[in-house]
């Protein structure tokens, strides 16, 4: 299954690139990375099927364990792409939190959101990992 994560807003050369750059480095699973500007943009046709995961702040908070069961299921189910969209400093709209299969949190706090993209990239290679059955998770 593709990983797909579609961001809005550059990322540019930061401290929080260098960050998703090592972890999207270490993942094994395909991965691709679209960037949109932070207003208008369409979204890459997807795989089909696939799921969508939109993170929001009003999300559904999963331990790193429930998170890497979710993944591993729609794998074994056939799905062909998780998509992962992550909005810009307004977040997103409301047909983009209805359209999703999953709305996802980390945390009840507000991140900044380049700061989430890098910690979406950590959780996806931890996910992977435990999938895989990699000591990374409890390593780390």
């Amino acid at each position: 299954m593709r990983l797909h994560v579609i961001a809005r807003g550059k990322i540019g050369r930061s401290p929080e690139a260098e960050l998703a750059a090592r972890y999207a480095r270490r993942i094994a699973w395909p991965l691709a990375m679209t960037e949109l500007p932070e207003r208008g943009g369409r979204l890459p046709e997807p795989l089909t099927p696939h799921r969508q995961v939109v993170l929001d702040e009003r999300g559904k908070q999963l331990s790193s364990e429930d998170f890497a069961a979710l993944l591993g299921r729609w794998r074994d189910d056939g799905v062909r792409e998780t998509r992962f969209l992550l909005g810009a400093a307004d977040g997103h709209d409301q047909a983009e939190r209805d359209g999703a299969d999953l709305l996802l949190a980390f945390g009840a706090a507000t991140w900044p959101h380049l700061l989430a993209r890098a910690m979406l990239m950590e959780q996806l290679f931890r996910a992977t990992s435990i999938l895989a059955g990699h000591p990374y998770h409890r390593a780390g």
